[in-house]
């Protein structure tokens, strides 16, 4: 398991948010399986698979227990990830795991999660608009044309 700075994941936190700076200090500093996880959560199977070639596993197993994977939360557990485990936690809803982290002195994690949730908000938002909702049929009639 691949043991990441405050410094890293405080600047995946502001790549989250949209930040070019910290997407370019991502870059800058090798750390591009961060921002593929990011675009995982958003459901690119490319970044996914990026995840999981460069046998980024934690990272892999995080994005699958923020969608309320069991396994891959117990996959966290066992390899010791707790972070990452307490940070998916604290997105599907457990106040629990946001307070383990802040008493752990870990809030860089707690700022990626509540910047994951607003992602996962505004992603869902701007399906939900009449150009979303046009654009998610497109999708779903081109899905079926294969």
């Amino acid at each position: 398991m691949k043991h990441y700075p405050a410094l890293a994941i405080e600047n995946f936190g502001k790549h989250i948010h949209g930040d070019i700076v910290a997407f370019n200090w991502l870059i800058e500093n090798n750390y591009h399986e961060l921002i593929a996880t990011l675009d995982a959560i958003r459901d690119d199977k490319k970044a996914f698979k990026f995840l999981i070639d460069g046998k980024h596993f934690e990272l892999a197993a995080f994005v699958n227990a923020i969608w309320d994977d069991t396994k891959a939360f117990k996959f966290l557990i066992d390899t010791k990830a707790f972070d990452w485990a307490a940070c998916a936690n604290f997105i599907n809803g457990d106040d629990k795991a946001e307070q383990a982290l802040k008493a752990a002195g870990k809030l860089h994690y707690v700022a990626v999660a509540h910047a994951i949730l607003g992602r996962i908000h505004e992603d869902g938002d701007r399906n939900t608009t009449p150009t979303g909702v046009i654009k998610n049929m497109l999708n779903f009639k081109k899905a079926f044309q294969k």
